[in-house]
């Protein structure tokens, strides 16, 4: 227990039972016990009570994680409709005339050259 083996502790109840004397020995004992066992359920109460504290800091460190979490998607989900809105507004691109004329026109552009 505290590093005592059983040499120690037979001299220590041979010391107590000389100090003390035979007739007060037990009730002596029987104290010592009582107030090692009520020790003991005070310190199973305090750690009962830490981990139920303990617990409750994890489960409010989880909520405040999810919120977070969750806050955090409905402004990307707000943002992404933002974005959407924004992109229905606009008037669709007027079609382009083609990067390379048609073959015609490159036709008709060498037989102009041509008569000049």
């Amino acid at each position: 227990m505290f590093g005592i083996g059983g040499p120690e502790l037979l001299i220590i109840c041979v010391v107590a039972l000389i100090v003390i004397g035979p007739q007060k020995l037990p009730d002596l004992l029987r104290s010592l016990g009582k107030g090692v066992a009520e020790f003991k359920r005070v310190g199973n109460e305090v750690k009962s009570t830490l981990d139920d504290e303990v617990g409750k800091a994890e489960a409010a460190a989880r909520k405040k994680e999810v919120d977070a979490e969750m806050a955090r998607r409905k402004a990307e989900k707000a943002k992404q409709e933002a974005a959407e809105a924004e992109a229905s507004k606009e008037p669709a691109p007027a079609a382009e005339a083609p990067a390379e004329p048609a073959a015609e026109t490159v036709a008709e552009a060498a037989t102009e050259e041509k008569k000049a």
